[in-house]
């Protein structure tokens, strides 16, 4: 039994199946069952390898893996005061939380993948995000009179995945490949495709246009001037990329019509917040409207809020309080994970779910983990303009690239003397 299930073959197993979530997280829109049955295969492999090598890998671990668990048990304890009629939602709701159940007990069951698989998996993260940059180009070199004409009206051109996570994807692998090329993992001869990739994101990501993504990118791009100037002393090139950080929106807009009307379309809908009548229509506008609805249920359920399937129904009625000439069809959810959690959950809800998902960080303060620090930086910065976690694109890429970036500070046995992605 040993040999047929070698802690090398679960290895292999492990690997595909990380695989298959990161390219199952661009298709979900055509095959969304991909997605959950890869993350099952994860943790059959991960189960496989407990019953028969009898023993947890990552057992002194479980703070770190049983954080993140923590997170699907806020959701299960929401219905404890769901109402009858909103039961099909929590059930639904419980359903797509479970990669917060699945995937920290399947890392934590199996043993630290090889470096080189670690290695392996950011590229093939990497490389899906070219390509899908490169088919969203594409369209739009084909269809740019229109597109550029929908951003004047807060849309954005077609991507796979949608446009908002995808930002966020874009800036995490831009970020991947940076660090793989300065840890010396990238072959000479692909060295130059690596920095081309960069150099192709980074512009793809202001032909995007998408205000999260550009915050995050700005945000990490801040942080390693931060510490090429303090931590490595290397003032010079702190300077250089200053200077491309600032110089990169000034040439984005005479450059990138999207990128121009975006900030046209920005200064419009700020313009359109004290007037609710004509601000629906704005993307910024919705979302003042949102936190004020979501602070108003909040304020009425201070300490556990109302629980997440019962979110919706208190939402309408504040609208309906707060903004009356607003029709039904103008009514969204928070789009400010921190305060969607704060109404749904409470502020003893909240408190747990920050201490929850940012434990892990807190364990790897003093690792060398600039891959665990750029993804936490992108999701925190996503969640005060997004609900990234109530979608399965969105909370997929959280909880599994977290996951990823942290396989590589576990303790390990692995001689491969490669920087060990983290």
């Amino acid at each position: 039994m040993l040999s047929v299930f070698s802690i090398a073959r679960l290895h292999r197993s492990a690997f595909f199946f990380c695989a298959c979530i990161i390219i199952s997280i661009f298709l979900v829109n055509w095959l969304r069952v991909a997605l959950g049955i890869a993350m099952g295969g994860l943790a059959v492999t991960s189960v496989v390898f407990a019953l028969v090598h009898k023993r947890i890998a990552n057992r002194s671990l479980w703070p770190v893996f049983g954080s993140i668990a923590m997170v699907f048990v806020l959701h299960l304890l929401a219905g404890i005061h769901t109402q009858a009629v909103n039961m099909d939602e929590y059930r639904f709701d419980l359903g797509m939380q479970l990669p917060f159940l699945m995937l920290p007990l399947s890392f934590w069951l199996l043993p630290p993948l090889p470096s080189r698989y670690l290695r392996g998996l950011w590229w093939i993260f990497i490389a899906m995000t070219v390509l899908a940059a490169s088919g969203a180009t594409i369209n739009y070199l084909l269809h740019a009179q229109q597109i550029n004409e929908s951003y004047m009206h807060s849309k954005v051109m077609p991507t796979e995945p949608d446009h908002i996570r995808f930002s966020i994807m874009i800036t995490m692998a831009i970020a991947a490949v940076v660090l793989l090329v300065a840890h010396h993992t990238v072959a000479p001869r692909w060295r130059t495709w690596a920095k081309a990739s960069i150099v192709g994101m980074v512009l793809f990501l202001h032909l995007l246009a998408v205000r999260s993504g550009e915050m995050t990118f700005y945000a990490l791009g801040g942080l390693a001037v931060l510490w090429l100037a303090f931590g490595k002393k290397q003032w010079r090139k702190a300077a250089v990329l200053a200077t491309v950080l600032i110089m990169l929106p000034v040439v984005s807009y005479f450059a990138f019509p999207t990128f121009r009307n975006r900030v046209y379309n920005t200064q419009e809908d700020v313009s359109k917040v004290q007037e609710s009548s004509e601000g629906k229509n704005f993307s910024i506008s919705a979302r003042v409207y949102s936190y004020q609805a979501a602070l108003a249920v909040w304020r009425d359920n201070k300490l556990t809020g109302v629980g997440k399937p019962n979110l919706e129904g208190e939402m309408a009625k504040r609208y309906a309080a707060l903004y009356p000439q607003l029709t039904s069809d103008f009514y969204i959810m928070p789009h400010n994970q921190y305060l969607y959690n704060l109404a749904a959950y409470g502020s003893i809800g909240l408190l747990v779910f920050c201490l929850s998902l940012f434990y892990p960080a807190w364990w790897a303060r003093k690792k060398h983990a600039p891959l665990l620090l750029a993804q936490y930086v992108s999701i925190a910065l996503s969640f005060l303009v997004e609900y990234t976690l109530e979608t399965q694109i969105g909370l997929a890429f959280a909880v599994f690239f977290l996951l990823l970036a942290l396989q590589g500070s576990l303790p390990h046995d692995d001689p491969d003397p490669t920087w060990r992605p983290a």
